[in-house]
């Protein structure tokens, strides 16, 4: 006799894996803020916070809708609370442990301060400052008022597109369910672009936050160093500022890479392609446009004083392009297949009740009617 088979049912009042996630990501970020962290779980938790903005910035970047990922509001918001955390953590670090060295606040850290800027904490402040900006008056203004013009444009249009579906829904080109979905893709659409404008302000905060973060460090190391540790002034401040610079520079770069991926968000309109495609397809679709490009960096690979082999390989490099895309201009306006000649192919004709559908019509006769009709 076959066997039924056995399906696994969450038991009662049982709560879902997925639905445990966000909340113990919250609760672990209240514990990283209170509770002294080591130095290897600090770099793990930096790698983690890197790898986070890495996928957000993925993922905005292949969708090819903004409601796609509707999310992005609360996700922008854990994730700014996370390296905001984790600031708090590696600020501790460092003004506890940096006098014992700069692989006292983490590997990851002293990489940051060490190979990145060169050792120099002076070309670090000057990186860091550079990166604070571009986030800060760049990417976040500019994403920020986008949300905003968006989130205006869309309440606006909502009466309209309301009154369109209805139309649409009377004279029956819709279903009572598509026109449902319609309506709640609307309102969905109104609450993304208006979550989308109270976030930006989360990175923009997360900015100041950095920069005032930054300042306080060095600040505080110094004092720390001289005062407590009875270093001298020089070295007091190179280590802690290092150190702090190091820490600037790690948690910069992921809310650099969460700021771009929020522009991409709010700058995406509806399509059926991703980001990466469009761009290709709408970059190199006239090879006129290359051919011109192509000619110019080689008058620049000619120009005196400008290095000749960069010029002319991208020349060589746009020409291609241009040549693999094809030359033969499109056939303008007015041609004879335009204009009627021999060879045009006239537009198919199609019958007016197939173009406007037709409502049906009874009409009901009485009996002592029927030898009039």
């Amino acid at each position: 006799m076959p066997t039924a088979a056995l399906t696994a049912r969450p038991a009662p009042g049982a709560v879902p894996t997925g639905e445990l996630v966000l909340p113990l990501a919250l609760v672990a970020v209240v514990v990283i803020m209170v509770i002294p962290l080591p130095a290897f779980l600090i770099d793990l938790l930096l790698a983690v916070s890197i790898s986070l903005a890495l996928v957000i910035l993925m993922v905005s970047m292949y969708t090819q809708q903004p409601l796609e990922f509707s999310t992005f509001p609360s996700v922008l918001l854990v994730v700014t609370l996370f390296r905001l955390a984790l600031n708090v953590a590696s600020t501790r670090l460092i003004l506890l442990h940096g006098h014992e060295g700069s692989s006292a606040a983490g590997h990851v850290i002293r990489a940051f301060g060490n190979f990145v800027v060169g050792g120099s904490y002076v070309v670090g402040l000057v990186v860091f400052l550079i990166l604070v900006v571009i986030n800060f008056a760049v990417i976040t203004k500019g994403a920020g008022r986008i949300a905003e013009v968006a989130a205006r444009f869309t309440l606006d249009a909502m009466p309209g597109k309301q009154l369109a579906i209805d139309a649409d829904l009377n004279s029956g080109l819709v279903t009572e369910k598509d026109a449902r979905a319609r309506r709640r893709a609307i309102e969905e659409e109104a609450d993304f672009y208006g979550a989308m404008d109270g976030a930006s302000k989360f990175v923009r905060g997360d900015a100041v936050a950095g920069l005032v973060i930054t300042a306080i460090n060095i600040l505080g190391g110094f004092f720390i160093g001289v005062v407590q540790q009875g270093a001298d002034v020089k070295t007091a401040a190179e280590t802690y500022t290092i150190l702090t610079i190091g820490d600037g520079l790690v948690s910069q770069l992921p809310a650099l890479l969460i700021s771009t991926a929020a522009g991409i968000i709010v700058t995406r309109a509806a399509s059926g392609a991703d980001l990466g495609s469009e761009v290709a397809g709408q970059l190199l679709m006239s090879p006129r446009v290359l051919w011109l490009v192509s000619g110019i960096l080689g008058a620049f690979a000619l120009l005196p004083g400008l290095p000749f082999l960069p010029f002319i390989a991208l020349a060589g490099a746009t020409g291609g392009l241009a040549a693999a895309g094809g030359v033969s201009p499109a056939p303008a306006a007015g041609t004879s297949d335009e204009a009627g000649g021999p060879g045009a192919s006239r537009p198919k004709e199609e019958r007016s009740e197939v173009l406007v559908p037709l409502d049906l019509m009874e009409l009901e006769v009485g009996f002592e009617l029927v030898p009039l009709v």
